[in-house]
């Protein structure tokens, strides 16, 4: 019952409706808020040529009460009389559910002899203008003011019923301050009473010893199975409703079908009229009660799929974490490779250059010897001696010049490294690495309509789901080898029907459909088992119902 405490509250105030009265709109409003956003209208706009209360209107129609109304559609209903000059602007305020309502009118001092009397209905300006704080409708009041509106005891008792059933423990309704728990309840004063207050205000002597006190539970039982209250009419306040008057829809009395406007329209019995409303209203419940199982599986749904998503968003999370690891690891990789191959040419440019220092050093001290032995001969003045040896010496010398001449004071190896990364590519690649928004298809549903046999050859048609939006690129069909072997792959391509040829006759053979797109692979579809028919018999397909099965599982 929860749910329903908000169709219980006063769409004004924001609390419990006390004392409501059914709007000619079948809104509800609390009486006393009613006088709250009652507003005056200009004395120059007559009640009598623009009425348009409970009683003044025979049968309540918006097209007619917007001609009547006092602001246009595009007000909404509330503000200030902008359109009538002679009338002050009257400021609005907020109530506690968001409703903007207007303060009392300030009434005229020949009017203030009718405030003295707190408990009338018609203490009003004499034109009064009411707007319902729900649909915006603006309404004037007749000379009776409030009463034209019905009391909804039907809302009231709803209230009463639910008020009483929220309470946590009955209450004394006697103590002053602070209410003590009720220990008892007199049924003829239909008061609960604690102890101390049951001594005090209701002695068990004199006609109080008459009345039967009973334990509160009980007398809250007893408050809700006692006699509903005659409604009596807003018109004539003595006559009981009786009738219900069926053009105007609502009920009446027996004074105003004689002397009333009603006298002309058509009436039924009241209790017949309650019978066949309530039975519509059951019947209208019924239907929304299947909404409501619908909206409630619709939540169950949606709650499944709040779940799911928790569940994928962290299966996802952990496999993006690993692609990521992945590349980040394939890359350390590639990286330690790299690394290898840039180190072997350091140590080959190294032992190159180191060679060639080793031999111009040996070489370098070979003729630098040669040289000096050359200036220690040239020094001797013994001229036969020399001439045994010259000879000898200048072979020497240039033989060992042309040995230098021949490339050896040239580098073998340059300093410069002759490897260059590219890793433009790549850098581009990661640069623009991103989730592919194509899903995988969808698995594809076979058309049994459009399967048929023929000898030893069999036709498939198939179809993707039809609230699929998945771009399908392609579709794989599989065929098993008739013994109930693997399946095998029999035609890939973009086509959604296939003649497949070459079967044995009065085989039975299983096949299925997949569609794959650039994401990946859809689910197998369901099995189709096919019965080639026997040598030689005509075609037929599964609508015929003949001797060739042909359906899925």
């Amino acid at each position: 019952m929860d749910e329903m405490e908000e169709e219980l509250k006063c769409p004004v105030c924001g609390s419990f409706f006390r004392e409501p009265i059914i709007l000619p709109c079948s809104h509800n409003i609390c009486l006393a808020c009613a006088r709250n956003i009652l507003v005056q209208t200009p004395d120059t706009e007559s009640p009598q040529s623009s009425r348009a209360s409970g009683s003044g209107v025979s049968d309540y129609d918006y097209l007619d009460l917007d001609k009547m109304s006092l602001y246009s559609e595009a007000d909404s209903g509330y503000g200030s009389y902008g359109g009538f000059t002679s009338a002050p602007t009257t400021p609005c305020q907020k109530s506690p559910n968001g409703v903007r309502v207007f303060p009392p009118a300030v009434p005229h001092p020949s009017q203030h002899h009718l405030l003295q009397h707190p408990g009338s209905l018609h203490p009003f300006p004499r034109n009064s203008c009411i707007t319902c704080p729900q649909c915006h409708r603006s309404l004037l009041l007749d000379d009776r003011g409030l009463r034209s509106f019905p009391r909804n005891r039907v809302l009231e008792g709803v209230v009463d019923r639910y008020q009483h059933s929220k309470a946590a423990a009955l209450k004394c309704q006697l103590c002053e301050k602070s209410p003590k728990e009720a220990t008892v309840m007199c049924e003829q004063c239909d008061v609960f009473y604690c102890d101390s207050c049951r001594l005090r205000c209701h002695p068990p002597r004199g006609p109080l010893a008459k009345h039967r006190l009973v334990p509160p539970a009980q007398g809250r039982i007893s408050r809700r199975m006692s006699p509903r209250k005659t409604s009596t009419c807003t018109e004539h306040e003595l006559e009981n409703l009786s009738m219900y008057c069926v053009q105007c829809k609502t009920p009446v009395c027996y004074q105003c079908l004689e002397e009333g406007r009603h006298s002309t329209h058509e009436v039924k019995a009241l209790g017949a009229m309650w019978k066949l409303h309530k039975g519509q209203l059951s019947q209208a419940l019924n239907i929304l009660s299947e909404r409501a199982k619908e909206a409630k599986e619709f939540l169950v749904q949606l709650r499944n799929t709040v779940q799911q998503i928790q569940e994928n968003g962290v299966e996802f999370e952990a496999c993006l974490v690993a692609q990521c690891d992945a590349l980040i690891d394939a890359l350390s990789r590639k990286k330690t490779q790299l690394l290898s191959r840039v180190n072997t040419e350091h140590e080959h440019k190294l032992k190159v250059v180191r060679d060639q220092i080793s031999h111009c050093t040996v070489k370098l001290r070979q003729t630098t010897g040669l040289m000096e032995y050359c200036l220690e001969v040239i020094k001797e003045n013994d001229p036969s001696g020399f001439l045994q040896i010259s000879e000898a010496l200048i072979r020497r010398v240039n033989l060992t010049e042309s040995q230098w001449g021949k490339g050896t004071l040239t580098p073998r190896m340059t300093s410069d490294f002759d490897l260059t990364l590219d890793s433009s590519s790549l850098l581009q690649t990661i640069h623009q690495l991103d989730f592919v928004e194509m899903k995988v298809p969808a698995a594809p549903m076979l058309q049994l309509e459009d399967c048929c046999t023929n000898n030893n050859s069999a036709t498939l048609s198939w179809k993707q789901p039809p609230l699929s939006t998945v771009t399908v690129d392609g579709y794989i069909l599989e065929l098993d080898d008739g013994n109930g072997g693997q399946f095998r792959e029999v035609y890939v391509g973009k086509e959604t029907i296939c003649t497949v040829d070459g079967l044995h006759f009065n085989s039975t053979y299983k096949s299925r459909v997949k569609a794959f797109n650039a994401s990946g692979m859809s689910q197998s579809s369901k099995t189709l088992i096919i019965q080639t028919s026997e040598t030689g018999l005509p075609p037929c397909d599964i609508a015929t119902g003949m001797s060739v099965s042909l359906y899925a599982y």
